[in-house]
Protein backbone atom coordinates (compact mmCIF):
# COMPACT_ATOMS: atom_id res chain seq x y z
CA UNK A 1 0.00 0.00 0.00
CA UNK A 2 1.18 3.55 -1.40
CA UNK A 3 -0.12 6.38 0.64
CA UNK A 4 0.65 9.70 -1.33
CA UNK A 5 -0.48 13.39 -1.34
CA UNK A 6 0.26 15.01 -4.20
CA UNK A 7 0.52 19.07 -4.82
CA UNK A 8 -1.94 19.73 -1.60
CA UNK A 9 -2.47 23.34 -1.59
CA UNK A 10 -4.33 25.08 1.28
CA UNK A 11 -5.54 28.63 2.75
CA UNK A 12 -7.47 30.07 5.04
CA UNK A 13 -8.72 33.14 4.34
CA UNK A 14 -5.74 35.34 2.98
CA UNK A 15 -3.03 32.98 4.55
CA UNK A 16 -1.41 30.30 2.24
CA UNK A 17 -0.70 27.53 4.56
CA UNK A 18 0.25 24.82 2.02
CA UNK A 19 1.96 25.34 -1.43
CA UNK A 20 2.12 22.27 -3.66
CA UNK A 21 2.99 19.77 -0.51
CA UNK A 22 3.68 16.36 -1.80
CA UNK A 23 5.21 13.25 -0.08
CA UNK A 24 4.65 9.18 -0.50
CA UNK A 25 4.54 6.93 2.48
CA UNK A 26 4.98 3.05 2.05
CA UNK A 27 3.13 0.05 3.94
CA UNK A 28 5.81 -1.82 6.08
CA UNK A 29 7.97 1.12 6.39
CA UNK A 30 7.45 4.07 8.88
CA UNK A 31 7.53 8.13 7.46
CA UNK A 32 8.82 10.94 9.36
CA UNK A 33 7.00 14.09 8.62
CA UNK A 34 9.12 17.01 10.52
CA UNK A 35 8.66 20.88 10.56
CA UNK A 36 8.84 23.47 12.89
CA UNK A 37 5.54 25.13 14.64
CA UNK A 38 3.30 26.50 12.30
CA UNK A 39 5.01 25.45 8.88
CA UNK A 40 2.09 22.97 7.88
CA UNK A 41 2.37 19.22 9.36
CA UNK A 42 -0.72 19.58 11.45
CA UNK A 43 -2.81 21.32 8.38
CA UNK A 44 -1.23 18.46 6.24
CA UNK A 45 -2.05 15.62 8.56
CA UNK A 46 -5.76 17.08 9.03
CA UNK A 47 -6.17 16.81 5.10
CA UNK A 48 -5.00 13.00 5.05
CA UNK A 49 -7.47 12.33 7.84
CA UNK A 50 -10.35 14.22 5.49
CA UNK A 51 -10.87 16.39 8.67
CA UNK A 52 -11.20 18.84 6.28
CA UNK A 53 -11.01 19.15 2.35
CA UNK A 54 -7.50 20.35 0.05
CA UNK A 55 -7.87 23.35 -1.75
CA UNK A 56 -6.16 21.75 -4.28
CA UNK A 57 -4.33 18.41 -4.48
CA UNK A 58 -5.04 14.36 -4.12
CA UNK A 59 -4.76 12.19 -1.29
CA UNK A 60 -4.17 8.73 -3.03
CA UNK A 61 -3.75 5.17 -2.27
CA UNK A 62 -2.15 3.16 -4.57
CA UNK A 63 -2.48 5.89 -7.34
CA UNK A 64 -6.34 5.92 -6.54
CA UNK A 65 -8.22 8.58 -4.59
CA UNK A 66 -8.45 7.52 -1.13
CA UNK A 67 -11.58 5.72 -0.13
CA UNK A 68 -12.32 6.73 3.35
CA UNK A 69 -15.02 3.96 4.02
CA UNK A 70 -12.36 0.94 3.06
CA UNK A 71 -9.07 2.78 4.31
CA UNK A 72 -8.79 3.08 8.25
CA UNK A 73 -7.04 5.59 9.79
CA UNK A 74 -5.71 5.44 13.58
CA UNK A 75 -4.66 9.13 14.75
CA UNK A 76 -2.87 10.06 18.40
CA UNK A 77 -2.83 13.46 18.53
CA UNK A 78 -0.41 15.53 20.36
CA UNK A 79 -3.09 17.43 22.55
CA UNK A 80 -5.09 14.78 24.14
CA UNK A 81 -8.74 14.25 23.91
CA UNK A 82 -9.84 11.37 25.66
CA UNK A 83 -12.70 12.45 29.15
CA UNK A 84 -11.17 12.77 32.04
CA UNK A 85 -14.01 12.19 34.00
CA UNK A 86 -15.06 8.97 32.26
CA UNK A 87 -15.09 5.14 32.78
CA UNK A 88 -11.46 4.26 30.65
CA UNK A 89 -13.35 0.99 29.24
CA UNK A 90 -16.62 3.35 28.14
CA UNK A 91 -14.75 5.55 26.27
CA UNK A 92 -12.46 3.00 24.63
CA UNK A 93 -14.68 1.45 23.52
CA UNK A 94 -17.02 4.33 22.16
CA UNK A 95 -14.04 5.22 20.30
CA UNK A 96 -13.68 2.06 18.49
CA UNK A 97 -17.57 1.83 17.54
CA UNK A 98 -17.53 5.68 16.28
CA UNK A 99 -15.12 3.57 13.85
CA UNK A 100 -16.88 1.36 12.79
CA UNK A 101 -16.69 -1.52 15.09
CA UNK A 102 -19.49 -3.55 16.74
CA UNK A 103 -19.68 -3.33 20.25
CA UNK A 104 -18.54 -7.15 20.99
CA UNK A 105 -15.42 -6.83 18.89
CA UNK A 106 -14.84 -3.29 20.06
CA UNK A 107 -14.24 -4.66 23.96
CA UNK A 108 -12.42 -7.96 22.54
CA UNK A 109 -9.93 -5.62 20.78
CA UNK A 110 -9.34 -2.86 24.06
CA UNK A 111 -9.02 -5.29 26.34
CA UNK A 112 -6.61 -6.89 24.01
CA UNK A 113 -4.55 -3.39 24.35
CA UNK A 114 -5.47 -2.94 27.73
CA UNK A 115 -3.54 -6.04 28.40
CA UNK A 116 -0.97 -5.34 25.68
CA UNK A 117 0.37 -2.36 26.76
CA UNK A 118 0.23 -3.03 30.80
CA UNK A 119 -2.90 -1.42 31.77
CA UNK A 120 -6.09 -3.95 32.40
CA UNK A 121 -5.99 -3.02 36.13
CA UNK A 122 -7.42 0.56 35.11
CA UNK A 123 -9.95 -0.84 32.85
CA UNK A 124 -12.68 0.42 35.52
CA UNK A 125 -11.02 3.82 36.57
CA UNK A 126 -11.46 7.28 35.58
CA UNK A 127 -8.94 8.72 33.49
CA UNK A 128 -8.10 11.56 35.27
CA UNK A 129 -6.98 8.86 38.19
CA UNK A 130 -3.96 7.41 35.88
CA UNK A 131 -0.50 9.82 35.54
CA UNK A 132 0.35 11.34 32.18
CA UNK A 133 2.17 8.52 30.77
CA UNK A 134 -0.49 5.90 31.52
CA UNK A 135 -2.95 8.20 30.26
CA UNK A 136 -0.88 8.62 26.53
CA UNK A 137 -0.84 4.50 26.68
CA UNK A 138 -5.12 4.97 26.74
CA UNK A 139 -5.05 7.38 24.26
CA UNK A 140 -3.05 5.22 21.70
CA UNK A 141 -5.58 2.54 22.23
CA UNK A 142 -7.70 4.94 20.76
CA UNK A 143 -5.65 5.20 17.36
CA UNK A 144 -5.08 1.24 17.04
CA UNK A 145 -8.02 -1.07 18.42
CA UNK A 146 -10.14 -0.67 15.75
CA UNK A 147 -6.51 -1.95 13.46
CA UNK A 148 -6.77 1.01 10.98
CA UNK A 149 -4.68 0.36 7.84
CA UNK A 150 -2.91 4.29 8.22
CA UNK A 151 -1.04 4.91 11.85
CA UNK A 152 -0.54 8.42 12.31
CA UNK A 153 1.59 9.18 15.37
CA UNK A 154 2.35 12.58 16.84
CA UNK A 155 4.78 13.17 19.37
CA UNK A 156 3.75 9.78 20.60
CA UNK A 157 6.65 9.17 23.11
CA UNK A 158 5.48 12.69 25.16
CA UNK A 159 5.57 11.89 28.30
CA UNK A 160 6.60 8.66 28.62
CA UNK A 161 9.25 6.97 30.96
CA UNK A 162 12.12 5.19 29.24
CA UNK A 163 10.15 1.96 30.51
CA UNK A 164 6.83 2.60 29.13
CA UNK A 165 8.84 4.27 25.71
CA UNK A 166 10.44 0.34 24.82
CA UNK A 167 7.03 -0.86 25.05
CA UNK A 168 5.54 1.67 22.61
CA UNK A 169 8.85 1.36 20.26
CA UNK A 170 7.98 -2.61 20.29
CA UNK A 171 4.11 -1.59 19.41
CA UNK A 172 5.19 0.67 16.70
CA UNK A 173 7.55 -1.76 15.05
CA UNK A 174 4.77 -4.25 15.03
CA UNK A 175 2.93 -2.18 13.05
CA UNK A 176 5.40 -1.64 10.54
CA UNK A 177 5.71 -5.57 10.30
CA UNK A 178 2.45 -5.99 9.35
CA UNK A 179 2.73 -3.49 6.40
CA UNK A 180 0.82 -0.80 8.09
CA UNK A 181 1.76 2.68 6.65
CA UNK A 182 3.10 4.75 9.96
CA UNK A 183 3.44 8.29 9.86
CA UNK A 184 5.66 9.98 12.71
CA UNK A 185 5.31 13.72 13.43
CA UNK A 186 7.73 15.05 16.24
CA UNK A 187 10.68 17.16 17.65
CA UNK A 188 12.43 14.44 18.97
CA UNK A 189 14.67 13.73 15.97
CA UNK A 190 15.97 10.71 17.53
CA UNK A 191 13.29 8.75 17.69
CA UNK A 192 12.35 9.49 14.51
CA UNK A 193 16.01 8.55 13.10
CA UNK A 194 15.44 5.11 14.55
CA UNK A 195 12.25 4.44 13.27
CA UNK A 196 12.05 6.16 10.05
CA UNK A 197 12.85 5.14 6.57
CA UNK A 198 11.52 7.97 4.45
CA UNK A 199 10.95 11.49 5.66
CA UNK A 200 9.55 15.25 4.21
CA UNK A 201 10.48 18.34 6.17
CA UNK A 202 8.04 21.23 5.48
CA UNK A 203 8.88 24.86 5.94
CA UNK A 204 6.58 27.57 5.58
CA UNK A 205 3.98 25.18 3.40
CA UNK A 206 6.60 23.98 1.43
CA UNK A 207 8.43 20.40 1.54
CA UNK A 208 12.28 21.03 1.27
CA UNK A 209 13.27 17.84 1.12
CA UNK A 210 11.69 14.57 1.01
CA UNK A 211 12.90 10.96 0.36
CA UNK A 212 14.94 8.00 1.63
CA UNK A 213 16.56 9.12 5.46
CA UNK A 214 19.59 6.90 4.00
CA UNK A 215 19.95 8.61 0.32
CA UNK A 216 19.58 11.89 2.27
CA UNK A 217 22.37 11.62 3.67
CA UNK A 218 24.77 9.95 1.61
CA UNK A 219 23.67 12.99 -0.53
CA UNK A 220 26.18 14.92 1.73
CA UNK A 221 29.70 15.14 0.86
CA UNK A 222 31.78 12.26 2.74
CA UNK A 223 34.89 14.17 3.26
CA UNK A 224 35.30 13.85 7.21
CA UNK A 225 35.84 10.74 9.17
CA UNK A 226 35.29 9.59 12.56
CA UNK A 227 38.11 7.58 14.60
CA UNK A 228 37.38 5.88 18.00
CA UNK A 229 40.83 4.93 19.15
CA UNK A 230 42.62 4.48 22.18
CA UNK A 231 45.67 6.96 21.60
CA UNK A 232 43.91 9.50 19.87
CA UNK A 233 46.69 11.76 20.24
CA UNK A 234 49.28 9.49 18.64
CA UNK A 235 46.77 10.28 15.23
CA UNK A 236 46.59 13.79 16.18
CA UNK A 237 50.53 14.37 15.93
CA UNK A 238 50.71 12.20 12.77
CA UNK A 239 47.96 13.75 10.61
CA UNK A 240 48.27 17.39 11.85
CA UNK A 241 45.92 20.15 11.93
CA UNK A 242 43.44 18.21 9.67
CA UNK A 243 41.99 16.46 13.06
CA UNK A 244 39.78 17.76 15.43
CA UNK A 245 39.12 16.49 18.94
CA UNK A 246 35.42 15.85 19.30
CA UNK A 247 33.26 16.00 22.84
CA UNK A 248 32.18 12.24 22.85
CA UNK A 249 36.26 11.45 22.85
CA UNK A 250 36.37 10.21 19.06
CA UNK A 251 38.90 11.84 16.40
CA UNK A 252 37.37 14.02 13.53
CA UNK A 253 39.52 13.60 10.11
CA UNK A 254 38.77 16.29 7.46
CA UNK A 255 39.40 15.18 3.80
CA UNK A 256 40.66 17.04 0.89
CA UNK A 257 38.42 15.23 -1.41
CA UNK A 258 36.17 11.95 -0.46
CA UNK A 259 38.25 10.12 -2.85
CA UNK A 260 40.87 10.16 0.10
CA UNK A 261 38.17 8.06 1.83
CA UNK A 262 40.26 5.15 1.60
CA UNK A 263 43.66 5.80 1.71
CA UNK A 264 43.35 7.46 4.41
CA UNK A 265 41.70 4.92 6.68
CA UNK A 266 44.42 2.72 5.80
CA UNK A 267 46.92 5.49 7.05
CA UNK A 268 45.03 6.16 10.04
CA UNK A 269 44.92 2.04 10.78
CA UNK A 270 48.49 2.12 10.50
CA UNK A 271 49.26 4.72 12.99
CA UNK A 272 47.97 2.87 15.94
CA UNK A 273 45.10 0.21 17.50
CA UNK A 274 41.71 1.78 16.17
CA UNK A 275 38.65 0.31 17.63
CA UNK A 276 36.37 2.34 15.01
CA UNK A 277 36.46 4.26 11.84
CA UNK A 278 33.68 5.85 9.83
CA UNK A 279 32.07 8.26 7.51
CA UNK A 280 30.71 10.83 9.30
CA UNK A 281 26.85 11.24 8.10
CA UNK A 282 24.91 14.53 9.13
CA UNK A 283 22.59 13.26 11.29
CA UNK A 284 18.62 14.06 11.37
CA UNK A 285 19.08 16.97 13.69
CA UNK A 286 21.76 18.67 11.54
CA UNK A 287 20.00 18.34 8.32
CA UNK A 288 16.57 19.28 10.21
CA UNK A 289 18.10 22.71 11.20
CA UNK A 290 20.02 23.35 7.39
CA UNK A 291 16.21 22.35 5.72
CA UNK A 292 13.79 24.14 8.45
CA UNK A 293 16.25 26.48 10.28
CA UNK A 294 15.43 29.31 7.62
CA UNK A 295 12.16 30.44 6.21
CA UNK A 296 11.86 29.45 2.75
Amino acid sequence: MILELKSIDKSFGEKEVLKGVSFTAEGGRAFGLLGRNGAGKTTSIRILMNVFPADGGEVLIDGRPIDYDKIGIGYLPEERGLYPKKIIIDQLVYFAELKGMRAKDAVKAVDYWLGRLGMTEYRNKRLDTLSKGNQQKIQLITALAHDPDIVILDEPFSGLDPVNAMLLKDVVKEQIARGKIVLFSSHQMSYIEEFCDSIAIINAGKVAVSGDLHEIKRAYPRNKLVVSAANTDRIRAELGEICTAREDGTLLVRLASPDEKQTMMKRIVEICDVDEIKVLEPSLNDIFVEYAGAQI
